[in-house]
């Protein structure tokens, strides 16, 4: 049987250093969980949500999936946004795609990944919608590029139009939803310019970022 002590070893040495840190950082842990921020990504295992962003266990709830899609029937995601909206008063929901992404590259070439092919479907129906324009880009990783960028801000658009974000937006419930971009290759986030505070600011917002993915 093989086991994986050395992963278990890794997290005593953390739990070490987090101790050194801060001897009471588990006990505060235990007795409270109030993040200010949900962060709906790629479950690509080169994207480290809290270590991009600087956060600690704690402070950053997620929800990661392939491409960072949101899709109106997918309960676990629906039930994660829900519980971090309602029960947890997320002040803030990221959605956060990144360069290099393997599933948008998939639905991009059209290449078969399996099952997968399903879910990105999605992401196959953005590049359909925008192939014209995508094609004037320039070459195909230019392309690719700005395919991963219109994903994510066709997602924050439907995190938008959840029943979620509406409901605690005619409550007076303080919660915007943004859109950013990872770069694997220098580790840095650039915001889309997609962010929406309510119902009404939605669409207007998703115009004006799709119009800067092409126009620079």
């Amino acid at each position: 049987m093989r086991t994986l002590s050395h992963l278990f070893q890794n997290n005593r040495d953390w739990a070490r250093r987090m101790i050194a840190r801060d001897p009471q950082f588990f006990a505060a842990l235990v007795a409270q969980q109030s993040p200010r921020y949900l962060w709906i990504g790629c479950a690509d295992s080169r994207v480290p949500a809290n270590e991009i962003v600087g956060l600690l266990p704690g402070e950053l709830f997620v929800h990661r999936n392939v491409a960072n899609v949101v899709v109106h029937t997918d309960l676990n995601c629906l039930s994660v946004l829900q519980f971090a909206v309602e029960v947890l008063n997320v002040e803030h929901v990221i959605v956060c795609g990144h360069h290099g992404c393997g599933g948008v590259r998939a639905a991009f070439s059209g290449t078969s990944v399996g099952l997968s092919d399903n879910w990105l479907r999605h992401v196959q129906d953005v590049h359909e919608r925008f192939s014209e324009r995508l094609q004037q880009t320039g070459g195909p990783d230019a392309q690719m590029e700005r395919l991963c960028e219109l994903n994510v801000i066709e997602q924050v658009r439907h995190v938008g139009q959840t029943t979620i974000l509406e409901d605690a937006w005619r409550r007076g419930q303080p919660v915007t939803v943004h859109g950013w971009i990872y770069d694997l290759r220098d580790g840095l986030l650039r915001d889309l310019g997609c962010s929406a505070s309510s119902k009404q600011e939605t669409v207007p917002a998703y115009t004006q970022a799709i119009a800067r993915v092409f126009t620079g």
